[in-house]
């Protein structure tokens, strides 16, 4: 019969509670007896990060399930079925699942149950990443930023419906000093040759949560380093009798950092950084940053070697670390170490998970299918990266007149608005006729919240300066092509910012700092010393891009209901959605005072 051989540590009598759901083994026999003939044991650890609310194979925002060109699957049901096999394979009792953060936003599924029918409701739903986790089983799960996204109530609602615990060293609470979640956990594996082996998971989370929520986490949470956490972490865990270390971490391994490092010092990427200072780790489980890593190894600084691995995203890849351990002096010793990447498209949804969610499933696509409006023609981002697109200037209107109304009767109310908005997604498509909340969402697909900051015109000038620097210095008898001249030095889409409510030209014939041309408010050059009201993003806001003045700019207002919702809100109150009520020029990009034209 099979049995249940492992047996769970935590470090809370909270997060003891939530290991407690034991998963039955299904080694053979025959296995096992081979197993402990040896003085070797050999045992799995399965990785997953930045599932962002996938469940399913299913593209909300297109209500079709979700393709690409190069055939990728999503979701954790695709997930659930390669782990039943992986431990089908090596044995229930030999295995450990584990995620490295970003669970609870990035979908609408994720989006309904945290402000539409939230969990935090008095009667309040548990959420369907916690159901597909909790049966899928898995041991541990590292806290990413987007955890934060809709605040501390959000968060541990999620947290207390998990049968495993959240972890997070570098999550310390300020009036206490102490970690405000479980900072690791152990998973014991009954091995033979004299005891079993104790395999210790330490979580991290990157610090840029403290700039990127900032509303949710001042003066409550502090983030530091997750170099320093994890250098006092590591061993206290090898001197509680860790055989192995394991760190799951929402952290990226570029070691650079998206915002200013004068605002924030600690490394927003820094999980190979923690493997090249750190001694005693063995692997690191690394996510945050959408990237596919199968295996790196990193030398540690007592020479051991570091097996990092990172999982694409959104329940695409899972990642295998295979550990092989040999007895020796009367210890479990690691003797080899190896990562592999096993791609989702290769199996089918697990009929479980299918079984248990497809009413909260069949729920949201209700919802973002509802007509809310209709648009009198087709309005796409294809061009929003280069062109001023409508689109875009829809986001920024809606953005500016809720700011303008917020700030109506203050001191500021006769400054003007200027609005902020990014080319988020090259695919956004709101088609000519019915408009529905798929559309609208699809628009603006981060949960972002919005804020009024107060900047001065040469301020102004300063950010789109530094926003321009996406384009390529290109010479003005170069052939162009969209391409071609934009993501200089690999600045992606969302760190490029339109700001409508005045009007210029970028030159990208010139250098970077020396591109904005003829800025003006209503028809007057922008004075250094005018005042503006700038209608941006709370992730913008905060730091995120490290785009200058605008983190250290007073603040004038903000709220929590985010900006798609805003969106959401404008389309259905007017009912109609025609360009000549939002679209401006406000932009066009030039080499040397020519107008560049596009095919």
């Amino acid at each position: 019969m099979p049995l249940d051989r492992r047996s769970l540590l935590s470090t809370s009598a909270a997060a003891a509670a939530g290991a407690g759901a034991a998963l039955a083994a299904a080694s053979p026999a025959s296995a096992e007896s081979d197993r402990r003939q040896s003085k070797r044991y050999s045992f799995t650890v399965l990785g997953t990060t930045d599932l962002h609310g996938h469940v399913f194979n299913w593209d909300y925002f297109a209500d079709a399930e979700y393709s690409d060109a190069n055939g990728n699957a999503k979701g954790l049901s695709r997930i659930a079925t390669l782990v039943k096999r992986i431990r089908e394979e090596e044995g229930r009792e030999n295995t450990i699942l584990i995620d490295a953060g970003d669970t609870i936003q990035g979908t609408p599924l994720a989006y309904y149950y945290a402000r539409v029918d939230p969990i935090t409701g008095a009667a309040g739903p548990v959420h369907p990443i916690a159901q597909a986790m909790n049966e899928i089983g898995f041991d541990a799960a590292a806290l990413g930023n987007h955890e934060f996204n809709y605040g501390l109530d959000t968060l541990r609602v999620f947290e207390s419906q998990l049968d495993f615990p959240l972890l997070g060293a570098n999550v310390i609470e300020t009036a206490t000093g102490e970690p405000a979640f479980p900072p690791y956990h152990f998973v014991k594996l009954d091995a033979p040759h004299g005891r079993d082996v104790k395999v210790a998971i330490l979580g991290l989370c990157t610090p840029g949560v403290q700039i990127w929520d900032k509303a949710y986490v001042e003066g409550v949470l502090e983030f530091p380093s997750l170099e320093s956490q994890a250098a006092y972490w590591v061993p206290k865990l090898r001197e509680m009798g860790a055989d192995v270390v394991i760190v799951s971490a929402h952290s990226g391994t570029s070691g650079t950092s998206a915002y200013d490092p004068e605002v924030v010092p600690a490394i927003e990427n820094a999980s190979k950084l923690v493997a090249e200072q750190v001694a005693g780790i063995d692997a690191i489980l690394v996510g945050h940053a959408h990237i596919e890593i199968e295996e790196e190894l990193v030398t540690g600084p007592d020479g051991g070697t570091v097996v990092i691995s990172e999982p694409h995203f959104h329940g695409q890849r899972l990642t295998r670390f295979d550990f092989e351990l040999e007895w020796k002096r009367g210890c479990w010793k690691v003797e080899s170490a190896g990562a592999t990447i096993l791609n989702s498209n290769s199996v089918e949804d697990d009929p479980r998970i299918t079984e248990i969610l497809s009413d909260e499933h069949n729920e949201v696509v209700t919802y973002v299918n509802q007509v809310v409006g209709q648009a009198t023609e087709d309005l796409d981002t294809v061009a929003a990266r280069y062109t001023d697109a409508p689109i875009i200037d829809l986001i920024t209107t809606v953005q500016a007149e809720t700011v303008a109304n917020a700030l109506a009767g203050t001191e500021y109310a006769q400054l003007p608005v200027l609005a902020q908005a990014s080319p988020f997604s090259r695919t956004s498509k709101i088609p000519a006729g019915d408009v529905t909340i798929r559309a609208l969402s699809g628009l603006y697909i981060y949960d972002n919240t919005l804020v009024a900051k107060l900047l001065t015109g040469a301020q102004v000038r300063a950010y789109l300066e530094y926003s321009a620097e996406y384009y390529v210095q290109t010479a003005p008898d170069a052939a162009v092509t969209p391409d071609a001249i934009t993501n200089a030095g690999g600045k992606p889409d969302y760190n490029y910012d339109y700001v409508s409510g005045l009007t210029y030209e970028i030159d990208i014939a010139q250098a970077a700092g020396s591109r904005i041309v003829n800025l003006q408010f209503e028809g007057a050059e922008v004075d250094d010393a005018q005042q503006f009201v700038l209608a941006v993003n709370n992730y913008r806001a905060n730091g995120g891009g490290a785009f200058p003045h605008v983190a250290d700019a007073e603040e004038l207002w903000s709220e929590s209901i985010e900006i798609r919702t805003r969106i959401i809100e404008w389309a259905t109150a007017k009912g109609v959605l025609d360009p000549a009520d939002f679209a401006s020029s406000d932009w066009f990009l030039t080499r040397e005072g020519t107008p560049i034209e596009f095919a």
